[in-house]
């Protein structure tokens, strides 16, 4: 696959990703390697990344607990004392091997040890792939709150490798594919459409749908990078979506959800608001919660629950001056903005959802 140019790095894909790193590892002369790994990708990702690099890397290997619940401050420090301890300085480099905590987090460890340090990463989820590996976002949660601290800082290079997708279980590839289905929502209905095509969920039909999927999110992040516009159209299904996984995140008597699943009733009840606000038509929202329901079963939310999800609201990173503010369609692929919902809209959406 052709590689992506993004802002001063390239993602690179497959065979020419490992061979684009040799290239770059023998022509930058870093005093140590480091990769970041939890014990998920540790067991499952490692070996493979170290057999297809061969003789060329021997590096440290750092180690964090796996789940959204670790993506803390705690773990930065945990990281930054393990490169001090190892004898990380200026020259060094980090790799980051795993879905979005690692990437994430990985990021805004490099970026702020010694004032920064050269990193690369290497997405191995499918929701890694098409959404945290463009963009130099970097960030973690403060207590639920999701990627409330962080920076924008840019990798060396990523790596796509689907080959990674072998070792995920399915709820984590559909995790994944809720971000595919952002895209072809609000942005290009032809992955909603190849989406809707599928006879199974497959790896083989899903990494058909990587290369493009990567490909939307850096036109839009190359033409803002700061989100100061057109990149909050990444943001669709992810206002409602993130205050739902949060909610659930810090209940006690609620099983997590993954990103995918929550991002998913964030796009039903989108939906739903931009019929009510822009028009969008109904039988096409009527369409969106069937499919979804269809890939993600839906979740034990109730109207005793309203009041705590849409509290977590007014700490979403995109409201400005406490107010919150939307994506939302005019049609499949048009779409509006900062646009302004009424509280009593909020509750009818989810109501919508669990009807």
């Amino acid at each position: 696959m052709t590689p992506i140019l993004s802002n001063g790095y390239a993602v690179n894909f497959e065979g020419h990703a490992y061979a684009a790193l040799k290239t770059y590892l023998s022509d930058t002369a870093h005093s140590k390697t480091f990769v970041l790994v939890d014990q998920h990708t540790e067991a499952y990702c490692l070996p493979v990344f170290i057999d297809r690099m061969g003789a060329v890397i021997n590096p440290e290997i750092i180690r964090i607990q796996a789940g959204e619940e670790y993506k803390n401050l705690d773990t930065c420090t945990e990281v930054w004392e393990a490169l001090t301890k190892l004898g990380a300085d200026r020259k060094s480099l980090l790799i980051n091997l795993g879905g979005g905590v690692i990437t994430d987090l990985g990021g805004l460890v490099a970026a702020t040890f010694k004032r920064g340090i050269a990193f690369i990463n290497i997405p191995t989820t499918l929701l890694s792939m098409v959404d945290a590996s463009v963009g130099g976002k970097t960030g973690v949660d403060l207590g639920v709150l999701k990627n409330q601290i962080g920076l924008f800082a840019n990798p060396e290079m990523v790596l796509i490798d689907p080959q990674y997708l072998e070792t995920l279980p399915e709820k984590e590839l559909r995790s994944g594919l809720a971000e595919i289905i952002k895209y072809g929502l609000s942005y290009d209905v032809t992955l909603w459409d190849e989406v809707n095509s599928f006879k199974e969920l497959s790896i083989s039909n899903i990494k058909k749908l990587i290369h493009r999927s990567i490909e939307i999110k850096n036109e839009v992040v190359t033409t803002d990078p700061r989100e100061a516009g057109l990149r909050k159209v990444l943001n669709y299904g992810h206002t409602l979506g993130h205050a739902i996984e949060s909610y659930f995140l810090a209940s006690s008597d609620k099983e997590k959800l993954t990103h995918g699943a929550a991002i998913a009733v964030g796009m039903i009840t989108e939906a739903y608001l931009s019929h009510k606000v822009l028009g969008f038509p109904m039988d096409q929202v009527a369409f969106i919660k069937e499919k979804l329901l269809a890939i993600y079963p839906k979740i034990a939310i109730t109207s005793v629950d309203y009041q705590e999800i849409l509290a977590l609201l007014v700490h979403d990173k995109k409201n400005v001056d406490g107010q919150v503010n939307f994506v939302l369609l005019s049609a499949y692929a048009t779409f509006t903005l900062d646009c302004k919902v009424e509280t009593s809209l909020l509750s009818a959406a989810l109501d919508y959802y669990i009807a």
